[in-house]
This record gives C-alpha cells, sequence and structure tokens, in this order.
C-alpha cells in the first residue's frame, strides 16, 4: 500500500490523484487534484509537512523529504511544490519551495530553504544549494546551479504542457476518457 500513516497524520489527496503501487507517501502529505506520484516515488511528511498542488507529477525514484522543527528553526523546512509542476526521474527535493510551472530536471538535488519561483527550469543534474532563490523566467544549470539564461517563450509553454501530459498520462492509467 502506497499510504502510511505516521503517529497520528495521514496523507490526504484530492480528487483524481494517481499513486503507483510502488510508490510511498507517507505522514503529513497533501496532494492537489489530478497530480501524480510514479513509480518507486518517496514523499516522506514525517516531521514536517509536504503540499503539492493540483496537476503536478512527481516521477520515477523522485524523493520528497522536510526538515523537522527545532529551537533554532521553529519552522523546520517543509517541502512545497506548486501547481503544474514536473518533478522529473530521480530528483531530490528536501525542505524546499518550488513555484507553479516549474520542471526540475532529472537527477537534480534542491537542497533546504531553497524558493524557485515560478516558471523556472532546473536542468538535469543541477545541484541547488540551500537558501537560493531561484528567479522566475530563467533556466538554471550546473553543480552548484547557476542562472543560464532567460527562457524562451516555447519554453515558457513547455512548462506547463509537461505537467498537462502527465495529467493525460496519470488519466489513462485511471482509466479515465480524455477530454
Amino acid at each position: 500500500m502506497p499510504i502510511t500513516s505516521y503517529l497520528d497524520t495521514s496523507p490526504v489527496l484530492a480528487d483524481g490523484v494517481y499513486l503507483h503501487d510502488s510508490a510511498q507517501v507517507i505522514g503529513d502529505v497533501q496532494i492537489g487534484q489530478n497530480s501524480s506520484v510514479w513509480c518507486n516515488a518517496v514523499l516522506r511528511g514525517d516531521v514536517n509537512r509536504i503540499v503539492i498542488g493540483a496537476c503536478s507529477n512527481i516521477q520515477d525514484f523522485a524523493m520528497g523529504h522536510v526538515s523537522h522543527k527545532n529551537p533554532a528553526k521553529p519552522e523546520g523546512s517543509a517541502l512545497i511544490i506548486g501547481n503544474y509542476v514536473t518533478i522529473a526521474h530521480s530528483v531530490i527535493l528536501h525542505g524546499c519551495t518550488v513555484g507553479d510551472q516549474c520542471l526540475i530536471g532529472m537527477g537534480s538535488i534542491v537542497m533546504d530553504d531553497v524558493v524557485i519561483q515560478e516558471r523556472v527550469m532546473v536542468g538535469a543534474g543541477s545541484l541547488v544549494t540551500p537558501g537560493k532563490i531561484l528567479e522566475s523566467g530563467y533556466l538554471y544549470l550546473g553543480r552548484p546551479a547557476i542562472q543560464a539564461r532567460a527562457l524562451n517563450p516555447e519554453e515558457l509553454a513547455h512548462l506547463k504542457y509537461s505537467a498537462e501530459h502527465y495529467v493525460r498520462i496519470k488519466d489513462n492509467y485511471l482509466g479515465r476518457k480524455l477530454k
């Protein structure tokens, strides 16, 4: 079963969410309408919360976790993912915020207290170091990730398209007719 409670907190899934049987969703996790969590992905909201917006996808082997609340940091670091976000294969997200219509490329790592504003693309294999703010409308690349260039209109349109494509795929898995 891909859904597990932690202490007295259980995941909450909105309508139309798809969880692959091999995924693990644990604890204080909220997943928005029409989002999907794919093969062997893990969302572990045990010591803080994870919130995923609508129409977002967490692809195969991705891992989302959080940092606990403590005296030095009373709120800890929750993981917040916006609407129409694509989290590609093998991405690690830890206690960060990802805005709407972003794409985090395969194998990237995004560390605690990073804020990725809306409409950002993080290139495959990038490392976003703790506390960094990625500005809207740009491509970021590297280890550590740096601002490479502004996204062109086609790339900006692709951000939402990518998420919508995964909504169509998850609907196929759920046996829903496409509109």
